[in-house]
């Protein structure tokens, strides 16, 4: 009964024109290119966020420089020029790709590679057949022990 309930209000919520819930958002040119240029720039206070993300008012500032500038006619790389003279490499969400920095790029495909190679290595180890160990013949039987064999297997 409560399974009916359930897909009830499923199928009613599926129903629903989500289109008339959403806030229309009138963008212009200007906003999708502020937008683009902010989520490549790394928030300064957040550390992790870009600035389009962010909420600190550092990116909130930068966000509104970039408008500045786009009105002003800068392009995106003058826009970008001007926070790496002001905030250098750091303030790029993806490290340049030349001196230091290809250790950056590369060094995970190089820890992956040995990584597989030290699996691999170890997984065939694993699986290698052993060959046979030559085994110790035991002690021939004394009499005695014969003897004591013969009695008990016979009824």
């Amino acid at each position: 009964m409560i399974s009916r309930y359930i897909l009830l209000c499923l199928l009613i919520s599926l129903a629903l024109p989500w289109h008339v819930c959403a806030e229309v958002v009138d963008e212009t040119e200007l906003d999708i290119q502020v937008r683009e240029i902010s989520k490549t720039l790394r928030c300064t206070v957040c550390q992790t966020e870009n600035i389009w993300e962010s909420g600190a008012p550092l990116a909130v500032q930068m966000r509104g420089a970039i408008r500045e500038r786009l009105t002003l006619g800068h392009s995106p790389e003058e826009i970008h020029a001007y926070f790496l003279s002001r905030y250098g490499d750091y303030i790029l969400m993806q490290p340049p790709k030349h001196g230091a920095n290809w250790l950056i790029w590369l060094a995970p495909f190089v820890l992956l590679l040995v990584g597989g190679f030290f699996i691999y290595s170890e997984v065939r180890q694993w699986v290698k057949p052993t060959s046979p160990q030559p085994q110790d013949q035991p002690p021939p039987l004394d009499l005695e022990a014969r003897k004591k064999i013969e009695r008990e297997l016979q009824p």
